[in-house]
């Protein structure tokens, strides 16, 4: 059986996936409902000394795997989670990340609470960049537990501010935050979804969390969690691939349910056992090298397997410069001076029929 531990911060996980900071994670009844679940790691909501009053509604989902939302922190004060909830999961099953935020200020009143109240890691959360690495010295100050920085795809000078706290103290790093703000609009009414602008969550976010996790490991070789846009096995791979030391998800299990831990366990289990990967630390950063290599202009070979060709046409409706048809018959042609070799018709080819070579 492949082996899905993995070492965040010098804490050990039993599995690499990690319920991020979110309404399945509002209280400790809640937490402990998602490590029986599966979750070998539970962020907590965001922290803060008061607690938020959300609008109503908050929470939307946009598409099949993505939300909206218009969420403040958490719904419960600082001195609840310190006082109640948090010691109340000392014979927990797993391990348990502090969220906590915004300013510099705040994290300095709350770091060494929230230590002493039995976490295991803290995460620091801000919507400003430039309050990451003071955020991050106070508490490393403060606390010697490990410190996690949650950074954001919105941030343009991502890896300088990940240098910066590094410098300043932090243990690892959560990529990505929610991205936005975003807006959708109910064409009915014309309302936004959410009554104004909206945070955007799950998998439409995917690609620019792997970024952040590949930008960040490119440039540090430290721990990082990689968060957005995970709902299948296969994107927790992708998720290591590009980096990441353990996995974060909270769009997928709040849509799916808490059995969706479960799931993709056992799909991933099944994905390396079939492929003979006995870890998935042999899988972190394999993508990197490949990043480092300049693009090839290279004209694209194509094969063709016509017993797996559905003959749906799709190669053919999506070539824009008309450079593909196909025959009633099966037989493909290409007119080799129209192509551009962009390799859009391969991406859609929906039983991999048509390759290159």
């Amino acid at each position: 059986m492949p082996d899905l531990s993995v070492d965040l911060c010098g804490v050990r996980l039993r599995n690499p996936l990690i319920l991020a900071s979110g309404p399945l994670s509002w209280n400790a009844e809640a937490i402990r409902t998602a490590f029986d679940a599966g979750a070998a790691a539970v962020v907590t909501k965001t922290i803060r000394p008061e607690a938020t009053i959300n609008p109503t509604p908050h929470i939307a989902r946009l598409t099949r795997g993505s939300m909206l939302n218009t969420e403040g922190w958490s719904d419960l004060p600082a001195e609840q989670w310190i006082r109640e909830e948090l010691p109340t999961l000392d014979d927990r099953d797993g391990v348990l990340i502090a969220s906590t935020g915004h300013t510099p200020a705040e994290v300095s009143r709350l770091a060494r609470p929230l230590a002493a109240s039995g976490v295991d890691l803290l995460e620091l959360v801000s919507y400003d960049a430039r309050d990451a690495a003071p955020m991050t010295r106070v508490v490393k100050a403060a606390v010697s537990i490990p410190v996690l920085v949650k950074v954001s795809a919105n941030w343009p000078n991502l890896v300088e501010t990940a240098s910066a706290c590094i410098e300043a103290g932090a243990d690892g790093f959560t990529a990505i935050d929610s991205i936005g703000p975003t807006l959708a609009i109910d064409v009915e009414t014309g309302r936004p979804i959410l009554g104004s602008f909206a945070w955007l969550s799950g998998e439409a976010i995917g690609p620019l969390a792997l970024r952040a996790v590949a930008e960040i490991r490119m440039a540090h070789d430290v721990p990082l969690v990689g968060t957005g846009g995970v709902e299948r096995a296969e994107d927790v791979v992708a998720m290591v691939m590009a980096g990441a030391t353990a996995v974060g998800a909270h769009t997928a299990p709040l849509l799916k349910g808490l059995g969706w831990f479960e799931q993709v366990l056992q799909r991933l289990e099944q994905w390396m056992t079939e492929r003979g990967i006995a870890s998935l630390g042999s899988l972190r950063s394999s993508t990197l090298p490949w990043l480092r290599e300049e693009a090839s202009a290279e004209g694209l070979s194509f094969t063709l397997d016509r017993e797996a060709c559905t003959r749906c046409g799709r190669c053919v409706t999506v070539c824009a410069y008309g450079a593909r048809t196909l025959a009633p018959d099966g037989e493909m042609q290409l007119d080799g001076p129209l192509c551009r070799s962009c390799g859009l018709c391969v991406s859609v080819c929906p039983t991999g029929a048509l390759q290159t070579r």
